[in-house]
């Protein structure tokens, strides 16, 4: 054990390295002026003396006590205690003494006189005089040597070769108890002892690092401290510790590896049954709680709220199910990585553990993906009877609202609209049957998830009730269908009503457009009785197209009194449309008559006024009656005066042909030909005068 004593400055006593002539090591006890502990310094003789092998022993020892800083009777106590310490093991003491101290002194003791009871030869020298005994490479600098010693990195070296050598050994021991604790018995007592005794004192990492930089540092050929180039070789010392340390190195791999081994078995033995105890409770709990929790929900609600409500309860059950799952997951990556690291005895139970356990969670998951499943189908199927309820009551709304529709534009568009609410329906009640037929099927399998209960009566349920609401789904569409179908009807008769009497309206437009362009347009009356009865003949044409719009109009009246009647509701065409027409009318044949009456009159005028201007003047017997020109110019007068008269309606308004203008110039014509009339009438009644004016 290395002494206290030693890390004491003051105390330095060494071993430097160096050999004496017979190659004993050379052994150094500095003295100081203060008092030396005998006892501390027996105690680091002793170990000191410990270190070097038997071997070296056998080759003796060199002493060098340095007394230049003490006092004699301190030299001579040490140099006496030396025989109590080593006495076989010193062949030669030196004292090395002050220059000029001692010289009177010595007289008085001579050491040579007590060799015999020493058992070693002392002597008294000079330190620059001990070259004579010791060869100047093997002593110190203190002593006019060459030879490099640094006593605290000796010092260091030996406190870390002491405490690794404890460490070490102490680890070693225990083990080798871990070790030989797992090697015998059965496995319930290797687990017993590797419990007792499973976690060294100490880190075996540390100590084998501390080991390794340990022989790094006692295998270099400086010492740290020194400077210069001088080479060193190691102390006998530290080639002495090199071989023990790197045997302990040795024994603390060796030991070491199997402990890691012992480990590395009890730790995967307590992970087998670590997973072991975590499958099970996976296992037991699927099977059981999560289970029974399944087992109770079997219901799909009869709304939307009552499905969710269902759905919300399920997420409950996925919930508590995930955490377990989780579990699952991590158990199959650590079962997984255990058969990768390939221990064949572990093999079939892990493969045992880890089909029992996904069997176990693929079927718990499968039932819970199945019960969502159907929950979602449920909550579908509900949302879209109850979007089609909604739908079929919109419908139903609209037709119930007999709503007067203004035109037939209105009654398109309501038509338009029933027709797509009846196929967004048609359309719901067809998702309606699909998504209840998918839902239907799902609870057709529902029983093999049953876990051995009798599901009949719950399936029933739920079956009747997808029916149920299905069928009534179907009745309210088809009364809803049966209600479109008279409300179309209804409207197409509408349609028809507002047709007819937009269509007898027009009519009334038309014939008073007729009306205003007799008025305005038709005023010639011919320049000759040929053209006259061209416009006569256009006339009663134009006569003809008014009636037949005349008739059409009343055609309409006449049918919207029908549908009127159909659809008991008050026309108003009765009250307001056919008035219309027959003023117009009325107005239209009064135009006319006075039409045809000018155009006739106009006729009469020209016919007899182009017969007697036409006749030849050296006939004058056949015109022997006066009273033929007398009427033509009546005719043509009356006819002037019938041109400035306006047409009287029986409602009191009048109205005029034509614009005064067009008047003027038809009368002036008139007025023309009556002149041309007069001057051959006094022609025939002086032919002489006539005919010499002429």
């Amino acid at each position: 054990m290395f002494p206290d004593t030693t890390t004491d400055t003051n105390s330095e006593t060494f071993l430097s390295g160096g050999k004496d002539r017979r190659s004993g090591l050379i052994l150094t006890i500095p003295l100081c002026l203060e008092q030396t502990n005998m006892d501390e310094l027996s105690v680091t003789l002793d170990y000191l003396l410990s270190i070097p092998s038997e071997k070296c022993k056998a080759r003796g020892f060199t002493v060098i006590v340095d007394g230049r800083k003490s006092q004699w009777n301190v030299v001579k106590t040490v140099v006496l205690m030396l025989q109590n310490v080593v006495p076989a093991e010193v062949s030669l003491v030196c004292v090395v003494k002050p220059d000029e101290f001692w010289d009177k002194k010595v007289t008085h003791f001579c050491f040579w006189k007590e060799k015999d009871r020493l058992g070693f030869e002392v002597i008294l020298v000079s330190a620059n005089k001990l070259t004579r005994y010791i060869e100047p490479c093997q002593l110190t600098e203190d002593f006019g040597g060459s030879l490099t010693y640094d006593h605290m990195d000796w010092l260091n070296k030996r406190l870390a070769f002491e405490k690794f050598t404890k460490e070490s050994t102490s680890l070693l021991d225990e083990l080798a108890l871990i070790n030989s604790g797992n090697d015998k018995g059965n496995q319930q007592e290797k687990d017993r002892s590797i419990d007792l005794n499973f976690l060294p004192s100490v880190d075996p990492e540390t100590v084998l690092q501390t080991g390794h930089e340990l022989l790094s540092e006692l295998q270099q050929r400086r010492f740290n401290g020194s400077d210069g180039g001088v080479s060193w070789s190691p102390m006998d010392d530290e080639l002495l510790a090199q071989p023990q340390v790197m045997k302990l190195l040795d024994s603390l791999r060796e030991q070491y590896t199997r402990y890691q081994e012992v480990c590395r078995q009890r730790s995967k033995r307590s992970q087998l049954e670590e997973i072991q105890q975590k499958v099970m409770q996976v296992v037991n709990w699927l099977e059981g709680p999560g289970t029974e929790q399944l087992r109770t929900q079997w219901g799909i609600g009869d709304s939307i709220r009552a499905s969710q409500a269902l759905q919300q309860k399920h997420e409950e059950i996925e919930s508590q199910h995930s955490e377990w799952f989780a579990v699952y997951v991590e158990l199959n990556q650590q079962i997984a990585a255990l058969l990768n690291a390939g221990d064949e005895e572990d093999l079939v139970e892990l493969k045992a553990l880890q089909q029992q356990l996904s069997d176990v969670c693929y079927r718990q998951a499968s039932q819970l993906e199945f019960r969502q499943n159907l929950l979602q189908a449920a909550l579908d199927f509900h949302g879209v009877a109850q979007e089609l309820s909604q739908q079929l009551d919109g419908l139903l709304g609209m037709l119930c609202v007999d709503v007067a529709p203004a035109d037939g534009t209105s009654i398109q568009q309501t038509l338009k609209l029933l027709e797509e609410k009846l196929k967004s329906v048609d359309l719901g009640l067809q998702g309606l049957r699909e998504k209840g037929q998918s839902l239907l099927d799902q609870i057709s399998n529902q029983a093999s998830w049953a876990y051995g209960k009798d599901v009949t009566t719950e399936n029933k349920e739920n079956v009747d009730h997808i029916q149920g609401v299905m069928e009534d789904m179907q009745l309210r569409k088809q009364r809803c269908e049966d209600m479109v179908d008279v409300r179309r009807l209804k409207m197409l008769q509408m349609v028809q009503l507002f047709k007819c009497e937009e269509d007898a309206a027009q009519a009334v437009e038309w014939l008073s457009e007729l009306l205003d362009a007799l008025l305005k347009t038709h005023t010639r009356l011919g320049d000759d009785a040929q053209e006259t009865k061209i416009l006569l003949e256009k006339h009663r044409k134009f006569v003809d197209v008014a009636q037949s719009t005349y008739d059409y109009g009343r055609q309409l009246l006449q049918a919207t009194v029908v549908l009127c009647q159909s659809l008991r509701c008050t026309s108003r065409s009765s009250g307001d449309t056919l008035p219309k027409l027959n003023r117009v009318w009325k107005q239209f044949t009064i135009t006319s008559e006075e039409r045809v009456t000018r155009l006739e009159m106009a006729v009469a005028f020209h016919s007899n006024a182009e017969k007697v201007l036409q006749e030849c003047p050296d006939q004058p017997e056949s015109i022997n009656d006066q009273e033929q020109f007398d009427e033509i110019e009546a005719v043509g007068k009356s006819l002037l005066d019938r041109l400035t008269v306006p047409v009287v309606y029986p409602d009191g308004t009048e109205q005029y042909f034509g614009s005064p203008s067009d008047m003027a110039s038809t009368a002036e014509h008139i007025r023309e030909k009556i002149k041309l009339v007069c001057l051959k009438k006094q022609q025939l009644r002086q032919p002489d005068v006539c005919t010499t004016e002429s």
